[in-house]
């Protein structure tokens, strides 16, 4: 994700990852999940079990 990038401070460097760690579990389609976001299937599975 960041090879190659000029080096930036710490803060941003968190700020960036909590940005792909939320856009990873929440937007990104997952073929595995049924063509949800981790999130999105998480909540489906509840539903199902409950």
């Amino acid at each position: 994700m960041y090879y190659g990038e000029a080096l930036c401070s710490f803060e941003e460097l968190k700020n960036r990852i909590e940005e792909y760690i939320h856009y990873y579990n929440n937007k990104c389609i997952k073929k595995k999940l049924a063509g949800m976001s981790p999130v999105q299937y998480r909540i489906h599975t509840q539903h199902l079990a409950a």
